[in-house]
């Protein structure tokens, strides 16, 4: 059995801590409490180290796009800087590109280039960080052209934290907004990530209605998932959530070990901690997984 997928972490290396802005350091430190290692900046080689404790074979890089570009609190991460590392390590990191929807068509024309010409197996989206609900038509030609590189989509719902004192982030991200989107794009492959707390129950009936529609685990400890959530993932929902840990926002050993102690059926676990992503993002895309492995049905 392969070891467990994660679909997004973030990248907290000594290259990458120049790039981001003041408040990283009081929301990673204080707000999640990272340790130490972490707040100096994780070489990539430690990622590794701590994903094989964890039994981690493979994790997504979201090349972030936090806010439009000019205002101190906001930042993008180069998707360059997120390439270089995937191709140091292929088998063990894959890119997503993270899309600010003010670019326009520039945007939809960088998003195409990552994923053809830098092997980026997806897009990512944090709603909040622009104040547009991922209903907003500034998104639209992002997910057209998703469909159409038949890619899936990672967006942030639920609420967000306060991550800068100087510019506070309204919570745009209500699940029931992928309704929306699922109908007007049903081939778009949707991943509502954060679990969508506090509005669980309402991304797990936007996820059981809409076949293209999944939830990411990630960003939440899971000893504090809630019984409902958990109980889908073992049962009736276990073909539709993905493991993730939004790196270093939940470390890897941490997501691991209380997903263990959970005692999800063997099969549940299974498709949460890896065979669900190789279905919806596909073997071919993650060439580091054997092939016959298969996928879940």
């Amino acid at each position: 059995m392969p070891g467990a997928i994660d679909i997004v972490i973030n990248l907290h290396t000594p290259e990458v801590l120049p790039l981001k802005p003041k408040w990283r350091k009081d929301f990673i430190g204080g707000k999640i409490g990272a340790d130490t290692e972490i707040l100096d900046g994780l070489p990539i080689e430690k990622y590794l180290e701590r994903m094989d404790r964890a039994g981690i074979q493979m994790a997504f890089i979201a090349a972030s796009r936090s806010g439009s570009k000019g205002h101190p609190s906001n930042w993008h991460l180069p998707y360059e800087m997120v390439a270089d590392v995937v191709n140091k390590y292929p088998k063990r990191f894959k890119g997503l590109a993270g899309i600010d929807p003010t670019e326009g068509m520039d945007g939809v024309r960088k998003l195409e280039s990552a994923i053809r010409e830098l092997g980026f197996v997806g897009a990512h989206v944090y709603p909040h960080w622009f104040e547009m609900a991922p209903h907003h038509r500034k998104y639209y030609p992002f997910y057209a052209k998703c469909v159409e590189l038949d890619i899936p989509i990672q967006m942030q719902v639920g609420h967000c934290l306060l991550y800068s004192r100087e510019r506070p982030l309204r919570s745009v991200g209500r699940p029931i907004t992928l309704d929306t989107i699922a109908c007007d794009f049903p081939e778009l492959k949707i991943i509502g990530i954060h679990t969508g707390w506090p509005w669980v129950e309402e991304m797990i009936s936007v996820a059981w209605k809409h076949p293209n529609v999944y939830i990411g685990s990630d960003a939440y400890a899971p000893k504090y998932w809630k019984r409902e959530f958990v109980h889908f993932i073992n049962s009736w929902g276990q073909d539709k959530v993905l493991f993730g840990t939004d790196f270093p926002i939940i470390d890897f050993e941490r997501a691991t070990r209380e997903i263990h102690e959970l005692r999800l059926n063997k099969e549940s676990e299974q498709k949460l901690l890896w065979k669900n992503t190789l279905r919806v993002y596909g073997v071919k895309a993650l060439d580091g997984i054997p092939a016959e492995l298969g996928v879940a049905p």
